[in-house]
């Protein structure tokens, strides 16, 4: 009795000491986060290095180095990060915060302030909206199973040949996200893959490829639209006046190069994780009959896609077409209050905080103290579009897709339009395109994108897997990105 009060004691001590020694590591993680940032707030900017640089320059630099650093070590979540963002934004950035008294007594040295009601405006950006509505169409297509029957319906045809199987799942992995959540469409696509699995041998090397063809579809697919995955829909802030590109346009430059991505990923696949197993059948479980429910689903997502393709048309821009599952959805009790609670409203928060850093990196003009302060100009085309794209494929690979948006897309647009060797090949708008090609193409790691972690926790594949495919893949890709965009520049789509 006595040894097992003791055992029992020190089992609680144990797991106090254990809870406590990890509370202090995530508060020792976020002072170590901390230190940079104070530093460079703490510096006169009097001694920092740059031309031209304000109060104001000083003040978004220390929230720039924050969030950069808070994004890539995630001392706290990256969606509480964005929040900060916004908030040290309206407190030292903004017309109403404790700045705003000392604003007016030299604006030349100390800078220009933004307004409160913009930086707040982030929260409802039509970006927000238009993904809003893409995660209104994700949650009925999986709630009235739309999404299991389009799968069913489109594997059929490829018969029951491994590879082609493969294909198949890729094919409608990579269509399903560009529309959906690149996380929602990986999560739907495994439970779907299950009976594949079943169907082959149990030691069969071709599981590997399948666990893996999912997240590689999901990212590659992503590409073909506006609204596939975040970085596009914040390179598409940014894509706007002379560079302003349409739904449709986007499709015609990002569908085509998807296709070719996901045919190069499945040879690929193919050949380094090939299945021994010579046929499977594939069944997947029919749901229950919701009535006319479904039909309306059926008919909101097929117009919603119309209208976004059709957008040169009718003259409704994507965000606003975005609204109409909404609407359409909660109008006629298709969503209900329940499941409003399954919306990814942290993606949401998370591109809020990137839209408001990239906002303080314009208006306060520090992006061009940081262009005007390096000289890109005596860079060549060639060099630049390299810097660009190698870093944002890099970087991508240790941080959110999204984060690494946030982050480099303001700093490159501002590069875009600044640097005349970039003119003649496209200007701003290639240089942003390139670089968000390059951040979906990162895919090396567990921790690279969602879908990888998901494909990583079915215990099927290693770290080791995902790197050599996520690593091959990613520089064919990343060639293959720029000789995309040049033919669509020259044909007239950029």
């Amino acid at each position: 009795m006595l040894q097992l009060i003791s055992f029992n004691y020190w089992h609680r001590r144990f797991n106090y000491i254990s809870k406590t020694f990890t509370g202090h590591t995530n508060v020792v993680k976020t002072i170590g986060c901390l230190i940079i940032p104070l530093i460079v707030i703490s510096i006169p900017k009097e001694l920092i290095p740059l031309d031209g640089l304000t109060v104001v320059h000083h003040r978004a630099m220390f929230i720039f180095t924050l969030a950069a650093i808070f994004w890539i070590f995630e001392p706290i979540p990256v969606f509480a990060t964005s929040m900060l963002v916004i908030f040290l934004e309206l407190i030292l950035l903004s017309d109403s915060g404790v700045v705003y008294a000392i604003a007016g007594k030299d604006e030349s040295s100390f800078g220009t302030l933004m307004t409160y009601q913009e930086i707040m405006a982030t929260m409802a950006s039509p970006i927000i909206i238009l993904f809003l509505g893409g995660f209104f169409l994700a949650m009925a297509a999986t709630k009235y199973q739309l999404d299991q029957k389009m799968a069913q319906m489109f594997i059929k045809p490829f018969g029951t040949n491994p590879r082609m199987v493969m294909l198949g799942i890729m094919t409608i992995t990579a269509v399903f996200s560009m529309f959906m959540s690149n996380t929602a469409t990986t999560a739907m696509m495994l439970s779907i893959l299950i009976p594949v699995l079943r169907s082959l041998d149990a030691n069969d090397k071709g599981k590997i490829g399948f666990a893996l063809s999912i997240p590689i579809a999901a990212n590659l697919g992503g590409i073909g639209t506006p609204i596939g995955t975040p970085p596009n829909a914040i390179a598409l802030k940014y894509l706007s006046a002379e560079h302003d590109i349409t739904f449709g346009k986007w499709m015609l430059m990002g569908v085509p190069y998807v296709i070719i991505m996901i045919l190069i990923a499945w040879f690929i696949l193919s050949r380094m994780f090939p299945a021994s197993t010579k046929s499977l059948e594939l069944k997947i479980k029919a749901g229950p009959d919701y009535g006319y429910k479904p039909l309306i689903v059926y008919a909101t997502f097929c117009v919603t896609v119309f209208l976004w393709l059709t957008d040169f048309i009718h003259g409704m821009n994507s965000y606003v077409v975005a609204m109409l599952p909404i609407i359409v959805f909660l109008c006629l009790n298709i969503i209900k209050k329940e499941d409003l609670k399954h919306i990814n409203w942290d993606v949401l928060w998370l591109v809020a905080g990137g839209i408001a850093l990239g906002m303080s990196l314009t208006k306060t003009g520090l992006a061009d103290v940081f262009v005007s302060n390096i000289p890109f100009s005596s860079f060549s085309a060639t060099i630049i579009f390299l810097v660009a794209g190698g870093l944002s494929l890099l970087i991508a690979n240790f941080m959110s897709h999204t984060a690494t948006a946030n982050l480099l897309i303001p700093i490159i647009a501002v590069i875009g339009s600044s640097v005349p060797a970039l003119e003649k090949v496209g200007g701003g708008a290639m240089l942003i395109l390139a670089a968000t090609f390059a951040m979906s193409l990162a895919m090396c790691l567990p921790i690279s994108t969602p879908p990888n972690a998901l494909a990583y926790g079915t215990g099927l594949i290693t770290t080791k897997d995902l790197t050599r495919t996520g690593l091959i893949i990613g520089i064919i890709g990343f060639v293959l990105a720029f000789a995309f965009l040049f033919l669509n520049h020259y044909l007239g789509l950029i």
